[in-house]
């Protein structure tokens, strides 16, 4: 027993050590788990993933140590795994943290300790995410139906574009030939009902566009993610020669800072409220609206400014509110109008409310008066159709937008 509990003692005070106090894969502090064939300390959560490879563990806590075993982790640890296994990460490649998604952390812990694809070993054939080329078949769902069809993608960091084809046939041509350029790529699997669905956003024209896909294999879903990281990376080297890898990162793929559903009124806050699917993009200030979470295309976007242009986001109980079954208001005040939406739960209106004072307060950046609303502080607003810019009064437009809401 004596042994037992000095062991113990030895494994808790190399756990108080920076690099082994947190866990070795995904970042979560506090890890109470070790592999003891690596040497490594880590979280419940990664250690059912190192169960799975073999890489035997044990509770830190609960489970007994023998001599030779703590000997092993004391000549180890995180650091020493970190610079063996992760010698040569690409700056692209996402490493996933605590609150990712199961099938990143998985492919991740296998790429480091199974396939061995960071220890800085030339490689043949090279791992597909490096090559700035990849092809092959993604679920992909259909525009108007929930309707997963196979669906051949081609990406090319040469090109700078992401193409697919509506046929493995490409002799038709490509359904789309998508710009690197706006693309980004999230992991969505609860929005699209499957462990490894991935979420493609582009901007179409005016529009931003929304591609839904999976692939059986999360190894392959995870290198299609990768590959994607891959080609955005050199775009961005390539659009921002002067940007350090510290600034260019955080622009590789970003996730929204919140989604969910809200019920919205039209501009002049008495048409009835009507059931809309929320995302927040922080990255381009920009909170779209759709009539389903998995919409191809959005009903409309309105561009988060900051307090001193004259944005503003409360709590608020509407008057003349008609057709609402939620109860808790969020009124967003930008220079043109006021937008009212209704939140099912009180938690749900307090997270909107947080995350949308989180980007009001960050200041602008020079890119975001590309996209600002020309019409700030003027009696016009510049409509845009097509190609064509219309001018119009603030009234007009109001009634326009009463129109446009029915459909």
């Amino acid at each position: 027993m004596a042994n037992r509990e000095k062991n113990k003692k030895i494994l808790l005070e190399l756990l108080k050590r920076p690099d082994n106090s947190r866990c070795a894969d995904c970042g979560a502090p506090d890890p109470d788990w070790a592999s003891y064939k690596l040497g490594v300390f880590v979280c419940l959560n990664c250690s059912g993933v190192h169960r799975s490879m073999s890489n035997r563990v044990k509770s830190i806590q609960l489970d007994y140590w023998e001599d030779q075993l703590v000997a092993f982790m004391k000549s180890n640890g995180n650091a020493s795994a970190r610079a063996l296994y992760e010698k040569a990460v690409p700056v692209y490649y996402y490493q996933p943290q605590q609150k990712d998604y199961e099938v990143l952390r998985e492919q991740w812990i296998r790429a480091k300790y199974e396939r061995m694809e960071f220890t800085g070993e030339t490689k043949y054939p090279p791992i597909s995410y490096t090559t700035g080329f990849y092809e092959g078949i993604l679920w992909k769902k259909g525009k108007d139906n929930m309707q997963f069809l196979k669906r051949k993608f081609v990406l090319s960091d040469r090109e700078f574009t992401l193409t697919y084809y509506n046929k493995e046939d490409e002799s038709k041509g490509p359904k789309a030939v998508i710009s690197i350029k706006d693309l980004n790529a999230t992991f969505q699997p609860e929005k699209i009902s499957h462990p490894h669905g991935l979420q493609l956003t582009y901007q179409e024209d005016t529009h931003t566009r929304n591609l839904y896909v999976y692939h059986e294999c999360p190894e392959e879903i995870v290198t299609w993610y990768n590959a994607i990281r891959a080609a955005r990376y050199a775009y961005l080297k390539t659009a921002y020669p002067t940007g350090s890898d510290e600034e260019l990162i955080p622009k590789i793929t970003r996730n929204y800072l919140k989604e969910g559903f809200m019920e919205k009124t039209g501009p002049s806050l008495t048409e009835p409220f009507k059931k809309r699917w929320f995302s927040l993009d922080s990255q381009s200030r920009k909170l779209l609206y759709f009539k389903g979470k998995l919409d191809a295309e959005e009903l409309g976007v309105i561009f988060i400014g900051t307090e001193s242009k004259g944005y503003c986001v409360k709590e608020c109980i509407p008057k003349q509110a008609r057709g609402n079954k939620w109860k808790f208001g969020v009124m967003v005040e930008t220079p043109e109008r006021q937008f009212v939406f209704m939140c099912e739960q009180e938690r749900e209106q307090r997270e909107w409310l947080d995350v949308l004072r989180q980007v009001m307060s960050r200041p602008m950046a020079p890119q975001d008066y590309t996209i600002v609303p020309e019409s700030h502080n003027s009696d016009c607003t510049i409509v845009c159709i097509k190609d064509f810019h219309i001018i119009i009064s603030t009234d007009m437009y109001v009634q326009l937008q009463q129109i446009l809401y029915q459909f």
